[in-house]
């Protein structure tokens, strides 16, 4: 599928897309997070963008492994004005979240595209979306943030996280929601141990079977520290590979802290593949 429906653009995916993180929150695992101040986020979604970014998502509650919610309230106060705010910088605006209500909320503001770690599984979050014209972003995940990372479990890690999107892809499309809407992410980090990750990036091609485009979020997570032995703040180079990887087995979008040097990276695998 080469067209995403996003909002109040249609996106391109006949090459790669990268989006740029914009943390709204005080304890991103990174430690980028901009803790709600509009400025700074302004600040970091122009840079974001002027370092060849095709997507901003903007996230107010941490999901890294261990963290706690954010009350519902503080979160959409942490979204709406920033989503207000670049409503008119004309790029796709991506709000990650896991309740209905800030759904809802980035959705009135002007975002074009919710993505959502819980699948859209929570009571009311089908009904949120169902009948906007944002894309959806639906991913994979073992437990939930506080416990997913306690000895996660699969027989067929690939089948499995195949099965559960296929499943809320239905869901989506019984509610209303065209194909053209939708983007899955297998969830790299969420529930899932470093050999369930690689097995992932490794059989990418079974998720792309589906026929939908697929997003994949590897950057600066704990994965690449199991496999270099860094820490977060040193991880650009293997950050980078992953995307290339990602691209090179079928990924339509990848979602990045350092936006320049993968921007760079894709460049040259265009450029390599167009001698081809």
């Amino acid at each position: 599928m080469s067209i995403l429906r996003c909002g109040r653009f249609e996106l391109d995916l006949s090459r790669p897309r990268v989006m740029a993180i914009i943390n709204l929150t005080p304890d991103s695992f990174s430690g980028d997070g901009v803790g709600g101040e509009v400025s700074a986020a302004l600040a970091r979604a122009k840079a974001a963008l002027e370092a060849g970014a095709d997507i901003l998502d903007l996230g107010a509650e941490s999901t890294r492994p261990g963290a706690e919610p954010v009350p519902e309230a503080v979160e959409i106060a942490r979204i709406v004005p920033v989503v207000r705010a670049l409503a008119d910088w004309r790029v796709p605006l991506s709000v990650d979240t896991m309740k209905p209500a800030v759904m809802r909320a980035a959705l009135e503001a002007g975002a074009d595209l919710i993505n959502d770690v819980n699948g859209f599984r929570a009571p009311g979050a089908v009904q949120a979306v169902c009948d906007s014209d944002a894309a959806l972003c639906v991913m994979h995940m073992q437990g939930e943030p506080r416990t997913m990372q306690i000895e996660p479990r699969y027989v067929d890690v690939v089948g499995e996280v195949a099965a559960f999107l296929d499943e809320r892809v239905s869901a989506l499309c019984a509610a209303g929601v065209a194909r053209e809407r939708i983007v899955l992410d297998p969830g790299f980090g969420f529930g899932k141990t470093l050999d369930h990750n690689l097995a992932l990036l490794t059989h990418l091609d079974r998720l792309c079977a589906a026929g939908l485009p697929i997003l994949v979020g590897v950057s600066r997570k704990s994965m690449l520290g199991a496999i270099t032995g860094r820490p977060v703040g040193q991880r650009l180079g293997s950050s980078v590979a992953a995307a290339l990887l990602a691209v090179q087995r079928g990924a339509h979008i990848v979602r990045v802290h350092d936006v320049a040097d993968t921007v760079d990276a894709l460049k040259v695998l265009a450029a390599l593949q167009s001698t081809v």
